[in-house]
């Protein structure tokens, strides 16, 4: 048995996960997000913004403490599209590595549909259809990731996610019609883009992973609280999802703020995370003719793939 640490940093929130591997699965320690809108601006900047980077640095303190405090003996961080893009991203690089001693990867686009998938997959059941789609909506960026139990045959990432479609469009508290109408033209222009890569009209099975996913998911199950154990394995019809995100992107922040199960950090970006998440729900029953009509929520993410890999080979470990 070894015991990990994987750090997750992605455009709004860095999550750490210190789990114990043994015989290929993990068994967590500690599992925790902070919301540090580490992407806030770089769209339309192409840097990252000094309070951004000293709030991700603050996070990465109380991390670093945890994976002492708990023995880590490997650690892989991984970063994803805010600093893929940004032009000052040795800042943040030379500033995690003070902190805890790695270097961060920041990991491409195909990178991190790999991690997803392998994260993702395991909340499948063996006699699941095949192939599974995996689908990782972060802040900055999308995953679309093809695979089957032989490993990921197609995978497409593109630059839309709940922070960077918020910016661009969602201006208004609610929305206008006008700025959901090119909110919705942006995600089904990206979506068209990822089917050059990936054959969408084959997909048999759904899974769907991160906050934007999780939080429909909880708001279709009308849950009094966060509960990982109800979302996580969750399978809705297409109709239901879609519902639900339709109620998340017409309420006034007000009425998200109070939902019990709405992480505060997720406040102001998850009308559009829901948005995005609704249209490739439907793009997806209309290229497959309705063969596919549901969607799995997973709390098992690139997270989770990335402590597995952290236990396989480690380019940067902590012991």
């Amino acid at each position: 048995m070894m015991r990990v640490g994987a750090i997750d940093c992605g455009t709004n929130s860095i999550r750490l996960l210190i789990a114990d591997v043994d015989d290929g699965g993990l068994t967590d320690v500690v599992r925790m997000m902070r919301v540090v809108r580490l992407g806030q601006g770089v769209d339309a900047t192409g840097r990252l913004a000094e309070e951004s980077l000293q709030r991700t640095f603050t996070a990465a303190e109380e991390y670093g403490a945890l994976l002492e405090t708990h023995g880590a003996q490997r650690l892989r961080f991984v970063a994803t599209s805010a600093t893929r893009d940004a032009e000052n991203r040795q800042d943040f690089v030379d500033g995690i590595h003070r902190r805890l001693g790695v270097e961060p990867e920041v990991i491409t686009g195909n990178e991190e549909a790999a991690l997803s998938f392998a994260g993702a997959a395991s909340v499948l059941e063996a006699n699941r259809p095949e192939p599974v789609l995996v689908i990782d909506l972060g802040g900055g960026s999308t995953e679309f990731v093809l695979g089957a139990g032989s490993g990921v045959t197609a995978s497409a990432s593109v630059n839309v996610g709940c922070v960077r479609l918020t910016e661009r469009h969602l201006h208004t508290d609610p929305p206008t019609d006008a700025e959901i109408k090119a909110a919705v033209a942006d995600v089904d222009a990206v979506i068209e883009e990822v089917l050059r890569d990936v054959p969408l009209d084959t997909v048999a099975t759904v899974v769907g992973v991160a906050g934007s996913v999780t939080t429909v998911t909880a708001h279709a199950l009308g849950l009094d609280s966060y509960d990982r154990d109800a979302i996580h394995a969750a399978e809705l019809a297409i109709d239901d999802v879609a519902a639900a995100a339709a109620d998340l992107l017409r309420m006034p922040r007000e009425g998200r703020a109070e939902l019990p199960y709405m992480h505060p950090g997720r406040v102001d970006v998850i009308g559009s995370g829901a948005l995005i998440w609704e249209r490739i729900l439907r793009r997806l029953a209309e290229l497959t003719g309705g063969r596919v009509s549901t969607a799995i929520a997973s709390e098992h993410d690139i997270l989770d793939g990335i402590a597995l890999s952290a236990a396989r080979s480690l380019p940067n470990g902590v012991s």
